[in-house]
């Protein structure tokens, strides 16, 4: 699998032109992306009684429709669909619960909208039940996994897999986290992966890579990975940054959690300066109007 981007393209935005940006492509399932272009919003659904910012709050299958209705006419353009909370010192939850959780909300969405549902998950049964019901990418927040039975999945299925870095689980993976070059390390990670991938026979134009904001990081090791953004761009897949309304803003910064979107909000317009290509957020609209500027502007600093 190659690991170096494609040719330089631009794209066109409110009559404005971006370029100097590399050319790739992304399939999930019957859904294809080709970038550059505007920067995709994945918009969260958080189908959980514990998640860290919104926990409980779409736990019903109706206010979970409800919400992801929402964000999408907001301006999501995935919708990320999770029945298990990933926050630090989160219980596991058993896989028929995680499916009572999801399957009704995605087969209803599946019905209903005409952007990618993704399916946040670490198992395989969950991943092949939510796809079979309508989801079309699978987001693994264990990147890091050892057996390859999700990844054959996705290869089966044609899905999106978006390939996320973490250390340790949700149970111990902020006790002590310990790296010698947290970029680095990241970045190797990545290219170790994409090998494996293939191997497996995933499709490079299937993976979304994430350096996994706040997956095993302290502060410092968040803000090295946004810094080093750019460079994780240049491995021939879409790179997506999921920083909303994460602890380590509030650890920087003293916001309490609903007083952190304006740093989400500098993080996601410098992640889309840098190249990302996928931004996940709680907060849709406001993300959507923030990138969009911020691509706006880009466009005049090219000409």
């Amino acid at each position: 699998m190659p690991k170096s981007e494609g040719p330089a393209s631009s794209f066109d935005l409110f009559g404005f032109r971006v370029s100097g940006l590399a050319f790739m492509k992304l399939r999930a399932c019957q859904f294809e992306f080709s970038f550059p272009r505007p920067a995709l919003v994945m918009g969260i659904v958080n189908v959980t009684p514990d998640s860290f910012s919104d926990g409980g709050r779409f736990l019903d299958a109706e206010a979970a429709v409800t919400h992801a209705l929402q964000l999408v006419e907001q301006g999501a353009e995935i919708v990320d669909v999770g029945g298990e909370s990933t926050r630090p010192g989160a219980l596991a939850v058993a896989e028929g619960e995680e499916l009572r959780r999801v399957i009704p909300v995605i087969e209803r969405l599946a019905g209903q909208i005409k952007v990618p549902i993704s399916i946040d998950t670490v198992k395989p049964g969950v991943a092949r039940a939510a796809l079979a019901a309508g989801a079309s990418i699978v987001n693994d927040v264990a990147g890091h996994r050892a057996n390859d039975a999700l990844w054959r999945l996705v290869v089966e299925t044609g899905a999106g897999y978006v390939c996320m870095h973490a250390q340790g689980t949700p149970q111990t993976r902020q006790a002590n986290p310990v790296y010698t070059d947290v970029v680095r390390e990241v970045g190797e990670f990545f290219s170790e992966r994409l090998g494996q991938l293939n191997d497996c026979g995933v499709r490079q134009e299937q993976v979304i890579l994430d350096p996994g904001i706040g997956f095993g990081k302290t502060v410092e090791h968040n803000l090295q990975l946004l810094g080093a953004t750019r460079g994780f761009t240049k491995l021939g897949c879409p790179l997506l940054v999921g920083v909303s309304r994460k602890s380590f803003i509030g650890k920087l910064l003293g916001a309490e959690l609903g007083a952190r979107l304006p740093a989400a909000l500098a993080c996601a317009c410098l992640a889309v300066a840098a190249g990302a290509q996928i931004i996940r957020a709680h907060d849709v609209a406001e993300t959507v109007q923030a990138i969009r500027m911020t691509e706006a502007i880009l466009s005049k600093r090219n000409e």
